[in-house]
């Protein structure tokens, strides 16, 4: 006889339109205070719906249940570790959380007229100032709302840069460490994406960028530390080269928590610089934002920047407003806007919080630790004999985080990289990025962040060296994990190629 199915077993495949009963109510409202109107005097009929909005009917408890079920369901940050490579899955301190939470902030209007919103004005203001300093370069805008976004951003101003001066260009140089929106970027910016190679030390190919690099080219996309976590020693080259044909350089910001308050892509010899407010500066992210992506410019980009722009005003203003900070929409060269309003203002305001908690001081110490963690996890996992299965794709010091080849572990124990991610979920810990770089040969990807402890580092190698002496008994418990979790390994593949996108009614 088998055992009864309890309540959360129910409740797995159960949607929230499938728990309600017709006329159940979370909330009912008190009776109104106010004269009634005639419907048709506040909206007109051709605005309003045809028929009621089909929502769920549930009572409050099960409306709280519900959800808090499904985010138990996750693994996220307060979780455990989630060592996610390239994505700096960081602490986020709850400090932030209660300043963004302030009326002040988390009430205000987007639609707010800039004289009432000084305070917020002047926040971001100072945001700009700041990330302007930690890039090397002067002008900041905060609209982009992600790191794709900045990215869209910095090559539609290489565009705007080039077109201006009535110098059109075709291309696009990324190396092939590149995250794979930069060239999904470069297509969307109506340029045609041209491939760098890597050298034997993981860094950029020199004499494959000098033939690559001409007359056509517009741009060179980069990230340094690059997505083998490791920095590229010829970087001022690497950016002579790009200018020496007339082009722009543009450094991908997703790796920035490795070099902040030690070296500024300004003064590497770049351009554009976007920013990852969500992942470097402690903005909560994953499942699909909110993110931000701020772009920092050299002077001969700034006409260009996404309007309106903050400015500052000095003294009391020609109409006798007290106006301090106000919005700039006369920029003639702009790209235009990116989005509506502003950018996403609560991640303007972690961010900040998070900058003035540390100060220039302690944006290093950060830094220096997220590099120090990544080489003794690196070190640990060598102690452990976990290399010998697992060896560095290049055997170098890293910086924030490192890439791993599972290549011998595959023919040695019959599993693959993604068996190991799985199986490292029954242990409690969010897999690495896998298969990413795509020139590692079943590549892990291991970032640590400068927030987690020794003892979490060590627990985590201990459990990646358990399960690869675990293998070597019986491959197939990795084969089959996970175990543990709601729901078991699925088809990824399928997934992908049959996406199941609307909940049958």
């Amino acid at each position: 006889m088998s055992a009864p199915e309890t309540a959360m077993q129910r409740d797995r495949a159960v949607t929230i339109f499938e728990k309600g009963q017709a006329g159940r109510r979370a909330f009912s409202p008190p009776p109104l205070d106010v004269p009634e109107r005639p419907l048709d005097e506040l909206i007109p009929p051709r605005l309003r719906r045809r028929e009621p909005a089909r929502l769920p009917e549930v009572s409050e408890p099960e409306l709280v249940r519900h959800y808090v079920r499904i985010s138990r369901r996750n693994f996220d940050l307060d979780t455990g570790f989630y060592p996610l490579g390239s994505c700096t899955m960081k602490h986020n301190p709850r400090l932030h959380e209660r300043v963004a939470a302030l009326a002040g902030h988390a009430r205000l209007h987007p639609l707010q007229d800039a004289q009432r919103a000084q305070g917020a004005l002047e926040l971001m203001w100072n945001l700009e100032r700041a990330l302007a300093e930690v890039a090397g370069l002067p002008y900041v805008s905060l609209q982009p709302s992600a790191g794709s976004h900045g990215e869209l951003a910095g090559v539609l101003l290489t565009r705007a840069y080039h077109e201006d001066r009535g110098d059109p260009r075709r291309t696009v140089l990324t190396p092939d460490t590149a995250h794979g929106t930069n060239p999904a970027t470069v297509t969307m910016a109506g340029y045609e994406v041209v491939k760098v190679g890597t050298n034997a030390d993981g860094g950029v190919d020199l004499d494959d960028l000098r033939a690559k690099a001409d007359k056509h080219t517009a741009c060179l996309m980069l990230t340094n530390p690059n997505t083998l976590g490791l920095f590229d020693p010829n970087i001022e080259e690497i950016a002579r080269i790009v200018h020496d044909v007339g082009a722009t350089t543009y450094y991908d910001g997703a790796n920035l928590n490795a070099v902040m308050g030690i070296s500024r892509p300004g003064d590497m010899g770049f351009d554009i610089v976007h920013f990852n407010l969500h992942k470097s500066f402690t903005q909560p992210h994953g499942g699909g934002g909110p993110g931000s992506g701020p772009i920092a410019v050299a002077e001969h980009i700034a006409p260009y920047l996404p309007r309106p722009v903050i400015v500052r005003h000095g003294g009391e203003q020609s109409n006798g407003s007290a106006r301090e900070f106000d919005l700039d929409y006369d920029r003639p060269k702009s790209i235009g806007r990116l989005r509506g309003f502003q950018g996403n203002y609560g991640c303007f305001v972690r961010a900040y919080a998070y900058i003035r908690s540390l100060g220039a001081s302690g944006l290093r110490d950060a830094s220096e630790v997220a590099v120090l963690n990544a080489n003794y996890l690196l070190a640990r996992l060598r102690q452990l004999g976990v290399c010998e299965l697992l060896p560095p794709a290049y055997d170098r010091i890293c910086m924030h985080e490192f890439a791993l080849s599972g290549a011998p572990m595959k023919s040695e124990l019959g599993i693959r990289t993604l068996d190991l991610a799985k199986r490292l979920l029954d242990h409690g810990y969010h897999p690495p990025t896998v298969y990413f770089p795509l020139l590692v040969d079943e590549a892990l990807l291991i970032e640590p962040t400068e927030t987690e402890t020794k003892e979490t580092l060590d627990d985590f190698a201990a459990a990646v060296a358990a399960i690869l002496s675990e293998a070597r008994e019986d491959p197939e418990i990795a084969r089959g994990a996970p175990y543990t979790t709601p729901v078991r390994r699925l088809d990824e593949a399928g997934a992908a190629k049959k996406p199941v996108l609307r909940q049958p009614l």
